[in-house]
């Protein structure tokens, strides 16, 4: 439903239609607010103003006060809240024009059901002379402004309108920079919670760990890793995938992540430490589709060994000084799958004296590689390491990543999340 031109909708008595009202003597009768010339400037093309008010010759003030003030803008006229709130919410004018008094609705009660549907118009109260405190209760419980109907000039008609439209689009603003802000207070809070610092007691292992969301701007997904290193000189590390992308699937990360850092200093180990971490999963997720695959090592320098487990998760990169290879190991179903029936096989496997592990979720290597559907997969991600293999720690991993993204980009780019943590090492022989 469009906005009509108030005139043109008013009726008399009987239905007759009210003619329009004449101007001064010899002049020309008063056009309708939709055809006013040469009308000043105005942050948008044409404002949209409804008028609630049931009451014709009010409604006809009104549409005088915009002729007089050669303002441009649409006016509509609705009767009745009942008739006004769908046209509110279908037509979502820049300002309400709400007269206290309706058939249906009083006083504040109406303001109420129409700030309830109003979103982004504003709303602008009418009322009599003597209820000016009407009007301060009015701007009180949530109106941008209001007018007295016996003290309406042109001037302060039209000002009064174009500063509650600007007034609630300030608000608006207001709000949407305060939500931007608590989003990112959140963002950084999830962020800390499953990319946290690793917990080292010596400086035999260094550690570097990326995080790159799958699309920009995007709110962390389910992505996680941890490092801990326990009083024996042990040093365990996680990652791991939430299946989806988003808060909740990001707080479902948090969660596995600090029980798999209090399960291991507490000293769970094997299968035992998956079993518990599924039984948290499924306790916390949010529905029964929900999973998580990870891979856990656990690092005895010393005795040049590592054990891994696997619950659906992508193999790793072992460097040493006879370059790199891929390494897999059994896996397990991932966790939330086969809650109570699954079994994640231990792998135990030698490590060289001076080298490193490089741990990844699958967003680095389920990309597409140019246009078509090839994606670069296990055997791509290690030709590209292989070709890196000569860098440093840190300038390998951002390396891997930024080619990763370079062959992804003419199909659009990353579409999941990535996380990747290298652990390396040099054992005095």
């Amino acid at each position: 439903m469009g906005f009509e031109p108030v005139g043109a909708a008013i009726t008399g008595g009987a239905g007759r239609p009210v003619p329009p009202q004449p101007g001064p003597a010899g002049t020309a009768p008063r056009r309708s607010a939709t055809a006013v010339p040469h009308a000043p400037a105005w942050p948008e093309a044409r404002p949209t103003v409804l008028l609630i008010e049931d009451d014709p010759g009010d409604a006809l003030l009104v549409e005088e006060l915009v002729t007089d003030s050669d303002m441009a803008l649409d006016l509509g006229w609705a009767r009745s809240l009942g008739e006004a709130l769908p046209r509110i919410r279908e037509e979502r004018p820049h300002c309400v024009l709400l007269d206290l008094h309706l058939p249906d609705a009083q006083g504040l009660q109406a303001l109420e059901r129409v700030i309830e549907v109003a979103g982004t118009s504003a709303v602008l109260v009418l009322t009599g002379l003597a209820e000016e405190q009407a009007g301060l209760a009015a701007v009180t419980a949530g109106a941008q402004d209001y007018l007295v109907k016996g003290r309406l000039e042109p001037d302060l008609f039209a000002r009064a309108v174009r500063y509650s439209i600007q007034r609630k689009h300030a608000e608006l603003a207001s709000a949407a920079l305060q939500a931007e802000r608590l989003r990112a207070e959140e963002n950084s809070r999830l962020e800390r919670g499953l990319l946290p610092t690793p917990l080292l007691r010596d400086d035999r292992i260094r550690v570097c760990a990326r995080y790159r969301p799958g699309r920009a701007h995007a709110l962390l997904g389910g992505d996680f890793y941890d490092v801990v290193q326990t009083r024996d000189g042990v040093t365990h590390a996680v990652i791991g995938d939430v299946s989806g992308h988003g808060p909740y699937e990001a707080a479902l990360g948090v969660c596995l992540r600090v029980a798999w850092r209090s399960f291991v200093l507490a000293g769970v180990r094997g299968q035992r430490l998956l079993e518990l971490l599924e039984e948290v999963l499924v306790a916390e997720r949010s529905g029964p589709e929900i999973f998580a695959s990870l891979t856990s090592l656990t690092l005895h320098l010393g005795e040049r060994r590592a054990e891994v487990l696997r619950a659906g998760h992508p193999g790793f990169l072992i460097r040493s000084a006879a370059g790199v290879r891929h390494q897999d190991a059994p896996p397990g179903p991932v966790l939330g799958l086969l809650p109570e029936a699954a079994e994640w096989p231990a792998t135990r496997l030698e490590l060289p004296l001076d080298g490193a592990i490089t741990l990844y979720t699958d967003g680095l290597i389920e990309g597409r590689t140019g246009n078509g559907p090839d994606r670069l997969g296990e055997e791509g991600l290690l030709a590209l390491a292989r070709r890196l293999d000569a860098l440093p720690s840190e300038a390998f991993v951002d390396g891997l990543i930024d080619e990763v993204r370079a062959l992804s980009a003419e199909s659009g780019g990353h579409t999941d999340d990535t996380a990747l943590l290298h652990l390396d090492w040099n054992e005095p022989t």
